[in-house]
């Protein structure tokens, strides 16, 4: 007697001991006989073809679990790392040939480059290729190298800034231990842990102004004070606090936003130091810096160093100094045109007696003078931003003419 026949749609029943085997179609192909169940769905199937296309579901799953059962019992051991780590390479390397493909040009640098990078050498605009200066220039006007930088804070701005303490010569009482032989003193580690974020005072004592000039010094000085915070706080900022990286281009920086160390500016009064160093940080060759909401900014920055009395002044100074000295001795390993690099090499001489001597006459103010002074500045800003305001109301009001005086307009 035949066997029965079962198609896919009939409810499954026990078979009865007294009928003959039944037989049931395939659920997927329904053509053939079934001869498996899926363990899973209890599905009939009739072969590894059917089994493969029944349930993407069940497949995977019964997949997945072999291999972490298969997992569970290999021993990674060095050969296994090995060959992972290859695997992964391999892997990483085809993404990165289909990433080129896409996008139709090599984004990496050449072999050369990177072995120099590795090497601890350095490198400049003029090692790379066509092709790599293009892909540099395009990701510095995109913003994308400056989102990859750490934006650096101004020591000035830290709370190691409130903590400076020197001694009546102007040194530093405390030195960081890197500087001075070991000491089991908990007060001294305290104290130079918070000294690593201030740039060091001078190494020698400060003489009395005595002693560098036999004329009084003049009133004007709390004036020219202010052009030269403004200028280091410009430098140290667009170099994001490294300005040893370029100790040259620092210095030159220096002299073109100072006036009284760059130019021999004698100004007179602190509209006339401020509008001078704000014209600068407006031109052309710093406007992409921030203009004058920076130039606004770093007024700030002046105010709170002034703010931190005389030992934030005299640090600051004294990393002006080392600045300058830098920019001297890198400027003598050059070999700019002999009649420019004389002239730049006086003007840094010039400027470093200039700090120095200034250094010399801030310690020796009372520490009252620079909380008023910081008052000071801080009425010129507002005053600035009120008049700027009242001029874009003229303008805004079709007036025409623009009364007042302008305390700075950006370069267009």
């Amino acid at each position: 007697m035949a066997d029965a026949i079962r198609s896919s749609g009939d409810s499954p029943s026990a078979p009865s001991p007294l009928d003959p085997p039944s037989r049931t179609i395939c659920h997927v192909c329904q053509k053939q006989f079934s001869q498996y169940t899926c363990p899973r769905c209890n599905s009939r199937y009739c072969s590894l073809q059917c089994y493969k296309s029944h349930s993407v579901r069940c497949t995977e799953s019964f997949m997945r679990e072999n291999v972490v059962e298969e997992l569970r019992h290999v021993q990674s051991n060095d050969a296994t790392k090995r060959k992972m780590l290859d695997i992964l390479k391999r892997l990483h390397s085809e993404e990165e040939e289909e990433t080129m493909d896409e996008d139709g040009e090599d984004s990496g640098l050449s072999e050369e480059i990177i072995e120099k990078i590795l090497s601890g050498g350095q490198i400049s605009l003029d090692d790379l290729s066509t092709e790599e200066k293009k892909r540099f220039q395009r990701a510095v006007a995109s913003g994308e190298l400056s989102r990859m930088i750490d934006p650096w804070e101004p020591w000035w701005l830290t709370p190691s800034a409130g903590k400076i303490r020197l001694s009546q010569d102007g040194t530093q009482l405390v030195q960081p231990l890197a500087r001075e032989e070991e000491s089991g003193s908990s007060e001294a580690d305290t104290d130079s842990s918070y000294l690593s974020d201030i740039p060091p005072g001078p190494e020698t004592p400060l003489p009395p102004l005595s002693k560098l000039s036999s004329t009084p010094p003049s009133p004007l000085l709390a004036v020219h004070l202010v052009d030269i915070v403004y200028s280091y706080c410009f430098t140290v900022r667009l170099y994001n606090g490294d300005w040893q990286s370029d100790a040259v281009g620092s210095s030159m920086v220096i002299l073109s936003v100072s006036s009284v160390l760059g130019q021999s500016g004698q100004p007179e009064t602190m509209l006339e130091a401020l509008s001078y160093c704000l014209e600068q940080t407006c031109s052309p060759a710093y406007r992409h810096v921030g203009g004058l909401k920076f130039g606004m900014a770093l007024i700030d920055d002046v105010v709170s160093i002034l703010s931190l009395g005389t030992p934030a002044l005299i640090c600051l100074l004294s990393d002006l100094q080392r600045l300058v000295q830098a920019g001297e001795r890198e400027m003598k390993l050059e070999k700019p045109k002999r009649s420019r690099r004389t002239e730049v090499k006086n003007k840094l001489k010039l400027a470093e007696r200039k700090v120095y001597f200034i250094m010399c006459w801030v310690r020796e103010q009372p520490g009252e003078a620079w909380p008023a002074l910081a008052t000071i500045v801080a009425a010129e800003k507002k005053a600035a931003l009120v008049h700027e305001d009242s001029k874009r109301v003229e303008k805004n009001g079709d007036k025409g003419i623009i009364q007042g005086k302008t305390l700075i307009e950006e370069v267009e």
